[in-house]
């Protein structure tokens, strides 16, 4: 059992967080541009065995444009890693990325700058315990 590689999608940049090789815990990894994305590709998927991305769904379940557009990032990313990728709802991790920061007191420049990274680590940290 490898790690698992979270990948939460936007259309200017890409939070990334990574599980233990037990599949326990995640750990925010990185924000990466959308344009260097798929360069880094190779390095962020070293000892990986899967990999998430996640589904931005309406409250209603609905999928929109966003829901496309990931759905389509996650077929590049399998193509180009050859390993598989699932997408997962990811309703509400950026507002509860959001909220855990500023309950933290992280200032709103640095909030920008880490946002995306937390909100795939959530997104890990949900798939991780609904497989247990």
């Amino acid at each position: 059992m490898g790690r698992v590689l979270a990948l939460d999608f936007g259309t200017v940049r890409i939070g990334v967080a990574v599980s233990d090789l037990l599949r326990i815990t995640a750990q925010p990894l990185d924000v990466v541009p959308v344009g260097e994305f798929e360069g880094r590709l190779p390095d962020l998927v070293r000892g990986v065995d899967e990999i998430i991305v996640g589904l931005p769904r309406s409250l209603d379940g609905s999928e929109g444009v966003s829901a496309r557009a990931a759905r389509s990032f996650a077929g590049r990313v399998e193509e180009l890693s050859g390993l598989p990728v699932h997408l997962v709802d990811e309703r509400f991790t950026t507002s509860d990325a959001q909220r855990a920061l500023i309950g933290g007191g992280v200032r709103r420049i640095r909030r920008r700058q880490v946002v995306d990274k937390v909100a795939a680590t959530l997104l890990l940290e949900g798939y991780l315990g609904s497989r247990q």
